[in-house]
């Protein structure tokens, strides 16, 4: 892995249709470089230019050109570098190869996983609590929609997951019909929120939903969790909630309180 300090910059120049061995060459070189462990690489497309022909090279519309340049461009120690330059001009062939000396002020790191497994939710299982917020689908607060607020809210409280659900008909307290039309015109359906976690962890919530919802009502249960399962490699985490209201649970004696 390359450390701060004092490097070498290697920047190749070669024309876009250029081949080895019947494969694009900068492919062939990002393969080489990628293979011997190089920290990184980069190839940039030039728009226009010319080489050791002297012909100049344009991306005009009317023209499509397979001899514009490319650059490919890393920053490896001086040791790793004189490993590779012998390989590196092979694949270039009639291409240009600069080395400069730099220096690395910070060196890159690898990137987070897209999908951190909250470890307060890994070993949630048998009684558990159900909350379920039922408002409007233009109610707002601080001009945002108000279901959007309370999904953000949940998650930065690190509720384990959230559901929301959208009606198709429904009425409330002041006994007006909510009724979902074609094309979903209307923007005053029924929503619900779903959500599943600890009780202490619902119940530290609670005063932000009681600061949030003007007119509504919240309803908290009693549920037995069956399943908590999730595969969290490779997934991003907005594809799928960690703890929804999907997950199989089922519910015991329950008790609603409105706001």
């Amino acid at each position: 892995m390359l450390n701060a300090g004092k490097a070498l910059k290697v920047s190749i120049y070669i024309s876009e249709g250029s081949t080895h061995h019947g494969v694009a060459t900068y492919s062939s070189i990002l393969d080489f470089l990628f293979y011997r462990g190089v920290s990184g690489a980069t190839v940039t497309k030039g728009i226009a230019g010319f080489g050791a022909d002297h012909h100049i090279h344009t991306s005009r519309s009317v023209e499509i050109s397979d001899r514009l340049p490319l650059k490919i461009e890393f920053i490896e120690t001086r040791e790793k570098v004189t490993e590779l330059l012998g390989k590196l001009e092979e694949l270039v062939g009639t291409g240009m190869i600069e080395v400069q000396e730099t220096t690395v002020a910070k060196a890159a790191q690898k990137t987070k996983p897209k999908y951190d497994i909250p470890p307060a939710h890994l070993k949630i299982e048998g009684k558990a609590k159900m909350m379920r917020i039922y408002i409007g689908e233009a109610d707002r607060w601080k001009d945002k929609p108000l279901h959007m607020v309370l999904v953000e809210a949940m998650r930065a409280n690190d509720i384990a997951g959230v559901t929301v659900y959208r009606g198709i008909l429904g009425y409330g307290a002041h006994r007006r019909l909510h009724k979902d039309r074609p094309l979903h015109l209307s923007h005053d359906c029924s929503m619900m929120l779903s959500a599943i976690d600890t009780e202490a962890k619902l119940q530290a919530f609670m005063p932000i939903v009681e600061q949030m919802i003007d007119e509504g009502l919240v309803v908290l249960s009693n549920v037995d969790i069956i399943k908590y399962a999730y595969r969290a490699e490779g997934l991003d985490l907005e594809e799928t909630a960690p703890f929804s209201s999907d997950t199989p649970a089922q519910e015991g004696e329950g008790h609603e309180r409105a706001i």
